[in-house]
């Protein structure tokens, strides 16, 4: 490693706090996420409030937010192992940005029907898959020493769970006030602030080496998913992952149709017991480092990934007078998002330690298209069996379903391990003839 080299990573070293690119990333996609929770309660309210929406096309809805992930994330991740990840990322938020800026000027127009708000669902659902594919892999060009990758990820957990906590809250405000699809102002703002954060960073991206031979996508999207499902750890995290976003997307859609037809729940009931419940995501975020440092990994994960398993069980047993219902379910997604707090800052750290930066693109296309793919099939099928049996009898399948990935869990290899695994090293390149040796 060169001198010139060994000066420019120094700074890595130091603490998150002094990285200022970092921080102006975390800002930006703090406030992106706040609006991304307005826009999944906003979305589903406009269709049932402005349109009567039947519980299947409410299903339908969340179906098209999340199935561009299981048909795109692939080969998006191919085309971001290509490219510079930063400018991908500022095109696929000033999309969402326009795209969701459009629908409260169609609703005041009269020209919003629901066939297009499931348009206008399905678009921005291809955009946040381009992001999502690409901002995983980008933290590490801003952090670089894998030593702050479980830092990075406990800071980007509470931005997750701080926009559960604010968002859901805020959105059934806004959503009372101004009606559901006006709320969607507020999202769109939120990716104009992204976009302004990320032209504010200034860290050089390296520009991908060109290959030694000649690219096939074919090839790159079966190295990607080789990658995943021949590496005992992230196979694990991959198929866990999947019954964990279908059980939480499931559960969510069910809940949200349950609340609004049978308790008859308004707009800031719903939001205010998502963000008092999402108190528990925050808190696992913010704990997490701390439990991470002193247990072993893999137990740690068992924990988090039980409690987020079981939460779903609370809302069947709800019962009673409708305050202590309400408390009831707030119990059962504290439970659910504290799990969560914890386990998706093992998870990210585990993902990113475990793939070289060549990979990154493609590892995290693999498991995006699992996990959302898990929660396009589970919002489809929690609007489909709701319409069919109930709201609450859904509830009651979908909680004895969440409750058996648990036998999955405790053979994962992933509870076995002690610490995160040593970072995989690049391919090293031969000076000859130009070749990568793998």
């Amino acid at each position: 490693m060169t001198a010139t080299r060994t000066r420019t990573e120094e700074p890595s070293t130091k603490s998150l706090w002094r990285n200022g690119d970092f921080l102006k990333f975390w800002l930006g996609e703090t406030l992106s996420l706040l609006g991304t929770q307005v826009t999944n309660l906003a979305l589903p309210l406009t269709a049932i409030t402005a349109f009567n929406a039947t519980d299947e096309q409410v299903g339908v809805l969340r179906f098209l937010q999340l199935v561009p992930y299981l048909g795109l994330a692939l080969v998006f991740g191919v085309w971001v192992d290509r490219a510079r990840r930063r400018r991908i990322m500022l095109g696929a938020n000033l999309v969402r940005m326009i795209l969701l800026a459009l629908v409260p000027v169609l609703y005041w127009t009269d020209a919003l029907g629901l066939g297009s708000l499931l348009v206008i669902a399905c678009a921005v659902g291809v955009a946040s898959v381009l992001f999502d594919v690409s901002w995983m892999s980008y933290v590490p060009t801003l952090v670089r020493d894998p030593k702050h990758y479980v830092e990075a990820g406990a800071k980007m957990g509470m931005t997750s769970s701080a926009a559960d906590v604010a968002g859901p809250g805020i959105a059934g405000v806004l959503v009372g006030a101004l009606t559901a699809p006006v709320a969607l102002i507020v999202d769109a703002f939120s990716y104009l602030v992204s976009l302004i954060s990320l032209l504010l960073i200034r860290t050089p991206e390296p520009r991908p080496e060109a290959p030694a031979a000649r690219r096939h996508m074919p090839t790159e999207l079966r190295d990607g998913l080789r990658l995943v499902l021949k590496n005992p750890v992230l196979r694990s995290l991959a198929l866990i992952g999947f019954c964990c976003n279908f059980s939480m997307i499931t559960v969510w859609t069910m809940f949200l149709l349950y609340g609004t037809r049978e308790l008859h729940l308004d707009s800031a009931t719903l939001g205010g017991i998502f963000a008092t419940a999402s108190v528990g995501g925050l808190i696992g975020a913010a704990i997490s480092r701390k439990v991470i440092r002193r247990f072993r990994l893999g137990l740690v994960y068992l924990v988090a990934q039980s409690a987020l398993l079981i939460g779903p069980t609370l809302i069947v047993l709800a019962a009673g007078p409708r305050p202590v219902m309400v408390g009831m379910f707030v119990i059962s997604f504290f439970t659910t998002y504290l799990g969560l707090g914890v386990a998706g800052v093992v998870i990210v750290s585990l993902r990113q330690a475990s793939t070289r930066q060549s990979m990154m693109g493609r590892m995290t296309a693999v498991f995006r298209t699992l996990l959302f793919g898990g929660g396009a099939l589970g919002g489809l099928f929690a609007g489909l069996l709701s319409g069919r049996i109930g709201a609450r009898g859904a509830l009651t399948v979908a909680a004895i379903g969440s409750a058996a990935v648990l036998i999955a869990l405790v053979l994962s290899p992933v509870c076995r391990l002690r610490a995160l695994p040593s970072a995989p090293e690049e391919p090293v390149t031969a000076a000859a003839d130009g070749h990568a040796v793998d």
